[in-house]
């Protein structure tokens, strides 16, 4: 996003998405019962490609799945054996906050960064 201030516009007040944790950086919106991540980007070129959030280096451009715990560990597992290369390791964020997620990141074949998060509690999705 070029500016969070429009972002929170549109999606917040225009879409009428609630929003969730944030930073100077990054928004969380919930999307109709999806999370969309509004990162703040501002020139297309130069853009900064990543963000600090809990200590990870985390793309800003990003897509991704909430899975169940089950569903997340078992996906973790089978990557780890076929050696994916991960941007960010499975592991937890957030650990004891509002929000704490298991989390990874890869890279797709075309280069567009992936994340797959599982809560214990799924109604700390959107928990600030």
């Amino acid at each position: 996003m070029r500016d969070l201030s429009e972002a929170r516009a549109f999606y917040g007040d225009l879409l009428g998405c609630p929003e969730g944790r944030s930073s100077d950086d990054w928004v969380d919106f919930d999307f109709f019962g999806h999370q969309i991540v509004a990162h703040l980007s501002p020139d297309e070129v130069g853009h900064k490609a990543h963000n600090d959030v809990d200590g990870d280096s985390v793309p800003v451009r990003h897509f991704g799945a909430i899975l169940s715990m089950a569903e997340w560990k078992k996906l973790a597992a089978r990557l780890t054996e076929k050696k994916t290369s991960f941007i960010i390791e499975p592991g937890i964020r957030f650990e004891g906050l509002p929000g704490e997620q298991a989390t990874f990141f890869f890279l797709d074949p075309s280069g567009n960064a992936l994340e797959f998060k599982a809560f214990h509690d799924d109604s700390a999705i959107f928990a600030r």
